[in-house]
C-alpha cells in the first residue's frame, strides 16, 4: 500500500500511525534519533510549532532537540481527523515530564495540519497545541499512558469525557 498521495481513509489512517510510531522514538524506552525522524520531511519543510516558526532540515533537528531535552519520558498518541488529497489533519496528546519545570508531569493536547508532497514527503506541518498539568503540583496522578510502551497507546480509549 503507497502512503503517498492522493490518500484514501486507509493510507491516511496510516500515514498518521506511521508518524506516532516515529515520534514515539522518543519515548524513554527507545533512543531519540532526530536524525531519523527528519527524513519523513521535505528538506525545506515548513513548520510552526506553537509559536516557533521555521524551514528546513537543520532547523527541524535543532528544534527536536531542544523540544526532546525539555520533554522527558515522552508518551505520544496520534489519530485521523480528516484528509483531503495530499492534506491530513490530526488530533494528538501526549504525556512528559517537563525537564524545564522541576519534572512536572503534564499533558499536551493539539491538532496538526499535514500537506505532503508526490513522493509522500511532508512539506508543511502546522501545529497548535495547550499542555496541562498532571495531578497535584504535577506528580502525574491522571496519566493516560502511565507504564505503556510505545506500541500500547492506541489500547487506551479516549472519548470525549476526556477533554
Amino acid at each position: 500500500m503507497s502512503l503517498k498521495p492522493p490518500f484514501t481513509l486507509a493510507t491516511a489512517q496510516q500515514k498518521v500511525k506511521v508518524a506516532q510510531a516515529l515520534w514515539n522514538t522518543r519515548s524513554f524506552l527507545i533512543a531519540s534519533d532526530p536524525h531519523r525522524v527528519v527524513t519523513a520531511y521535505t528538506p525545506n519543510s515548513i513548520w510552526r510549532n506553537r509559536t516557533s516558526f521555521f524551514t528546513g532540515h537543520p532547523a527541524i533537528v535543532q528544534f527536536l532537540q531542544l523540544k526532546w531535552a525539555k520533554e522527558k519520558n515522552y508518551l505520544l498518541r496520534k489519530e485521523l481527523f480528516a484528509f483531503q488529497h495530499n492534506k491530513i489533519a490530526v488530533q494528538f496528546w501526549y504525556e512528559y515530564q517537563d525537564a524545564m519545570d522541576e519534572m512536572k508531569w503534564k499533558r499536551c493536547y493539539g491538532i496538526e495540519h499535514w500537506k505532503y508532497d508526490n513522493d509522500g514527503k511532508m512539506e508543511k506541518r502546522m501545529m497548535s497545541a495547550n499542555d496541562l498539568l498532571l495531578g497535584k503540583n504535577g506528580d502525574g496522578e491522571g496519566r493516560w499512558f502511565e507504564g505503556l510502551r510505545p506500541d500500547e497507546v492506541d489500547d487506551i480509549a479516549i472519548s470525549e469525557e476526556h477533554f
